[in-house]
């Protein structure tokens, strides 16, 4: 798969994500749905804590990728939810946090703030787009 990341010179370059990815000669399109903070029994995993909340989140959409064979740097397209941006936003611009995209190569992304999710108490949910 070839996959270039563009920022349109005319557009602010977004730090924390690409604002064009193409893909060519792919050969297989993962789409995982929106993952929550949820258990093996779909209860909320740290109620009221939005950053272990991302970090069981992120870890889950870490298996689901491996699951197909994919990596990180093969996601094209992420779109998160969260019940409140800026409690989000710390979590995205805190340097102490642990990322699981290559620095400088964040897809394109949305990141939207809703009145509540498929259980009140969660917090976020995010869903990717991965093309190998």
């Amino acid at each position: 798969m070839k996959k270039e990341m563009i920022n349109p010179e005319e557009l602010y370059k977004h730090p924390a994500y690409a604002r064009i990815v193409t893909v060519s000669e792919a050969s297989k399109f993962h789409f995982i749905a929106g993952l929550t903070a949820a258990d093996e029994k779909y209860k909320c995993v740290a109620p009221g804590n939005y950053l272990k909340q991302y970090y069981h989140i992120m870890e889950s959409l870490d298996l689901c990728l491996k699951k197909v064979g994919a990596t990180w740097d093969d996601v094209v397209y992420r779109r998160i939810f969260v019940l409140n941006m800026d409690e989000f936003i710390k979590i995205q611009t805190d340097p102490s946090i642990k990322t699981w995209f290559t620095p400088g190569k964040f897809p394109p992304s949305t990141l939207i703030e809703v009145r509540r999710l498929s259980d009140p108490e969660f917090l976020i949910e995010i869903d990717l787009l991965a093309v190998t």
